[in-house]
């Protein structure tokens, strides 16, 4: 790979795509771990950043940042955030009973299961529940006029849809309180593990089965599906080589799931190019909202901000967030959507292919359009080969916006 100088300020095993180092092979499929199993339908390329962050999950405009950021000030959100100029944070440990964290699980699946209220402000389960006690009650209805036309009105049925109601009502108004107090309790004992994160001024990902170097992971689509033939797709980041990291007791190999929101494989490739870009220290940070207060804080951001390049002001994000309501997060949200679902991901050259003897070889062709995954082979999908990388090659940067 490329010789090209280590910047300043990082430690000299800092991962960057331009420097990735010869590595040993995967283990044979079948033995120890393996690139893939019978779900995982794709693994995404090393390098060639397309620079689009994914648009949910609270990385772009979704609006539960702020109010944490709001209360807390930056110097306590620097630390409370799962993640910081330092490290992307895959462990929460909560100084806080069993008990607690018993009733604490009951409380939100019910308040927030009920609410009228749903995520990012739309309609939430109390609706359909509600609707449910509508539908029983005239079920009631045209049964006892069935029965006996003469009877007078059923009034005892009204307690049916009325209960629901008033326990979705009680739902809506826990789950306002929970999120605008819980913050409070949160900041005292939620501590984002610095020994179970990835780590962008060494380049390391710590576990509790070791620490090892972020060019040794690969990103995978996992493919599931329900009884209905429902399909869910999941980014998990997971170690090449398991005979060096599975956990003792379960025997499992050493993965870590990001979660998006949204249905669209094209997000799990953003979610992908921004964890790598994230640990690259070629590359400015990711410029989303919780990583704004802290650019300052990284060299490579910093020189990059200060050269003019990010084409925003400094409190971008802050100033957004400050002014819109959430009416026009969620307008923002679905153009930023469609912006990740329109951005080139299928069919980039893979630099890992250049470091790891065979791994070209566990590679299959993708779809042009990677959201088409989730069509094949039902629909006809056209596959391409993914073209071969040079060493000349270089990750492109994040484009300012």
């Amino acid at each position: 790979m490329s010789d090209a100088a280590q910047p300043e300020g990082y430690e000299e095993t800092a991962f960057t795509a331009e420097r990735i180092p010869r590595q040993a092979p995967p283990p044979p499929k079948g033995k120890l771990g393996k690139l893939g199993d019978a779900f995982d339908i794709a693994r995404l390329p090393w390098g060639h950043y397309i620079g689009v962050n994914p648009s949910e999950f609270e990385y772009e405009y979704a609006g539960g940042w702020y109010r944490d950021y709001e209360y807390m000030g930056e110097k306590d959100f620097h630390d409370f955030n799962h993640i910081n100029e330092l490290r992307w944070s895959k462990f929460v440990d909560e100084d806080i009973s069993l008990i607690y964290r018993f009733f604490r699980f009951w409380f939100v699946i019910i308040s927030h299961g009920f609410s009228f209220i749903g995520p990012g402000g739309g309609k939430g389960g109390g609706w359909f529940f509600s609707a449910i006690g509508v539908f029983v009650l005239l079920l009631l209805l045209v049964s006892a006029f069935l029965a006996n036309p003469d009877e007078p009105f059923p009034y005892d049925g009204l307690l049916v849809p009325l209960s629901i109601f008033l326990l979705c009502g009680v739902a809506t108004i826990f789950k306002s309180l929970f999120e605008k107090y819980s913050i409070r309790f949160y900041k005292s004992n939620q501590n984002w593990s610095d020994d179970v994160a990835f780590c962008r001024r060494s380049g390391l990902v710590k576990s509790f089965q070791g620490n090892f170097p972020f060019y040794e992971f690969d990103a995978f689509i996992e493919m599931s599906a329900d009884m209905k033939g429902n399909q869910y797709h999941t980014l998990k980041v997971r170690h090449r080589y398991p005979q060096f990291s599975k956990d003792k007791r379960s025997g499992l190999p050493l993965e870590f799931i990001f979660p998006t929101d949204t249905g669209s494989i094209a997000e799990r490739y953003a979610m992908w190019d921004m964890l790598s870009r994230y640990m690259d220290v070629s590359q400015p940070l990711p410029d989303i909202p919780r990583l704004e207060p802290f650019r300052h804080l990284d060299p490579t951001t910093r020189a990059y901000d200060e050269a003019g390049k990010r084409g925003r002001p400094a409190t971008y994000w802050r100033d957004l967030y400050a002014r819109v309501d959430e009416k026009e997060l969620k307008r923002l949200r679905d153009e930023h959507h469609q912006t990740v679902n329109a951005a080139p991901w299928g069919s980039r050259p893979d630099l890992m292919a250049q470091s790891v003897p065979g791994y070209k070889d566990s590679y299959t062709a993708e779809p042009e359009d990677v959201n088409a995954y989730a069509h094949a082979p039902t629909k006809q999908v056209r596959f391409v080969e993914r073209p071969d990388a040079t060493s000349e090659e270089t990750p492109r940067q994040e484009p300012p916006r």
